[in-house]
């Protein structure tokens, strides 16, 4: 399972969210467990978005005063991580 396969299981299981994309990935790596550098996580984010398999993660809540981020799936992000978690073995969660 690569990086990108990792966030959208990762991003289907669980709530990624914070203030900022630092902390998504300080989230990720804590729900996961996987080793990545911040930059990989960044790539895989951008990919993903680029493939349209999540929404813009920086977003400004109505009456917030700054931004938040959130790593939410598409449709068709979620069709994606179900494939690759009906075919890849399950990772263990910490």
């Amino acid at each position: 399972m690569d990086v990108r396969d990792r966030l959208l299981t990762a991003a289907y299981r669980h709530q990624i969210n914070g203030p900022n994309i630092e902390s998504g990935f300080e989230k990720f790596i804590v729900l996961t467990g996987y080793g990545i550098s911040y930059g990989a996580f960044c790539d895989a984010v951008a990919d993903c978005l680029r493939a349209g398999l999540v929404h813009d993660p920086v977003r400004l809540p109505e009456g917030a005063l700054q931004c938040h981020w959130h790593l939410e799936l598409t449709p068709i992000g979620v069709i994606q991580a179900l494939s690759y978690l009906a075919q890849a073995p399950v990772y263990e969660e910490h």
